[in-house]
């Protein structure tokens, strides 16, 4: 049988922008943005790009749920990856859960923010998008670097297909470990569910540019409504 164990999200273990005193009035105030590493990686991978980012949103990265399997070593993953590219609803639902029932006692303890964004790389770029599938009364804008969306249906998708949020979607055509198939299906579900911002940075690859950054920190400040 299937392990029908919730995931979750070790509060302990969030790399957090702002420190635990200063949460609850930053937060009355200030955007949450939701930050999430890629498959085989860690929370302190992308918390190295927080002083690249807009100083007016509060920023929190999470350690994903399940432990890589090898050869990675010391590194995590939101969920198993089964056919490349396309993750089922089955492990994508139990992921985005665990990430939501974290936001819920984030706002039980320091209170509910005026917006939330999700952003990640590669499997984290796939959860932000799955994360707005999954709640989109609850997100206002997503950023998906190097990332994906599934090739299934959530009951999400309609509230989206007439709302509409924002979307940054940065990647290479020709990443090396994203599935072609993965790009070619993302590019035609963005625009009918999301306001999407495409940028293609021809020669990253896997990774993410300095050229990137500017442009996302550009976006978070228009699409969170931020001081210049």
């Amino acid at each position: 049988m299937a392990d029908s164990t919730p995931l979750l999200i070790d509060d302990d273990l969030v790399v957090w922008s702002v420190p635990a005193d200063a949460r609850r009035e930053t937060l009355a105030t200030h955007p949450l943005v939701i930050v999430m590493h890629g498959k085989g990686s860690h929370e302190r991978d992308l918390a190295g790009l927080f002083g690249y980012l807009p100083a007016g949103a509060v920023y929190a990265s999470l350690r994903a749920p399940l432990v890589s399997p090898q050869p990675v070593v010391n590194g995590f993953e939101w969920f198993p990856i089964g056919v490349p590219g396309d993750p089922s609803a089955d492990v994508l639902v139990p992921a985005a859960d665990a990430v939501l029932a974290w936001l819920d006692r984030v706002e039980s303890a320091y209170g509910t923010p005026p917006a939330v964004a999700a952003m990640g790389f590669s499997q984290g770029g796939a959860m932000s998008i799955q994360l707005l599938r999954s709640a989109p009364d609850r997100l206002s804008a997503g950023v998906n670097l190097s990332g994906f969306s599934a090739s299934a249906t959530f009951p999400g998708d309609e509230v989206l297909a007439q709302t509409k949020p924002p979307l940054f979607w940065g990647f290479d055509r020709n990443d090396p470990i994203i599935a072609h198939s993965a790009v070619v299906r993302t590019a035609e579900f963005l625009p009918g569910h999301f306001s999407a911002t495409v940028r293609e940075y021809p020669g990253i690859a896997h990774s993410i540019s300095g050229e990137e950054l500017g442009d996302v920190a550009a976006f978070l400040t228009s699409a969170l409504r931020l001081a210049r």
